[in-house]
């Protein structure tokens, strides 16, 4: 807990209890989300998935950085992570993301993909599309549940920037470097699914976080430190 540091937040006038549970809410979601990306990337095959697989990577390993980033914050507000993964998990701010069973050993098990609660009636109108694609060995429908993840993790940083413009400094800056990455998978993933450019090139190192990556206590070795 950094004392004075939490003090000067709580004489600006922010709640913050209120501002801890949104930051432990996010760190879930980025913690859970990795986990869902990471089965996404190994099942990112055939001619559509092996173009995929950079980009899921890049967002993969970026969301990493983001829970990395956000937890030192936690602790210095004076909050902390659940002690047990599954209240974690529980709590995060945006909704699961189940991806396609395969490769079970069994051809007749049908797909299992969707959100585990909750979501909006964009990401429920999302969910019925996936179930569809997936039957019909259509690849891109997955990509638009991943879409309203990263449209979901958008919502959460920009509730948190306003929460705190112009009262907690520290809190701010990381939000929204957070936030420009975010803003970005949305991009990629969109432009993969035909919705538009996305004005966007590659990174030059997967995971490099340009604009988080400034705030992490280890540095992920991608700016030359």
């Amino acid at each position: 807990m950094a004392k004075v540091a939490m003090q000067m937040v709580e004489q600006a006038g922010i709640d913050v209890k209120e501002l801890v549970e949104k930051l432990v809410r996010a760190a879930a979601a980025e913690f859970t989300t990795y986990y869902y990306y990471t089965i996404l990337r190994a099942n990112a095959i055939g001619f559509e998935g092996e173009g995929l697989k950079e980009i899921i990577e890049d967002a993969r390993l970026e969301d990493r950085n983001h829970f990395e980033a956000l937890v030192p914050r936690i602790y210095e507000l004076g909050g902390e992570l659940p002690r047990d993964i599954r209240d974690f998990s529980n709590v995060a701010a945006c909704p699961d993301a189940y991806l396609p069973e395969r490769g079970r050993g069994s051809e007749t098990s049908s797909a299992r993909v969707g959100f585990t609660g909750g979501g909006t009636e964009e990401a429920k109108e999302a969910v019925s599309e996936v179930k569809q694609g997936v039957e019909q060995g259509d690849i891109r429908p997955m990509l638009q549940v991943l879409v309203e993840a990263e449209r979901c993790a958008i919502r959460v940083y920009t509730d948190i920037c306003n929460m705190t413009f112009g009262k907690d400094h520290r809190t701010y800056e990381l939000s929204l470097a957070i936030l420009n990455e975010e803003i970005e998978h949305e991009a990629w993933f969109s432009e993969f699914l035909g919705e538009g450019p996305s004005g966007h090139f590659r990174r030059s190192a997967p995971g490099e976080s340009p604009y988080t990556s400034r705030f992490l206590v280890v540095p992920n070795g991608h700016n030359g430190k």
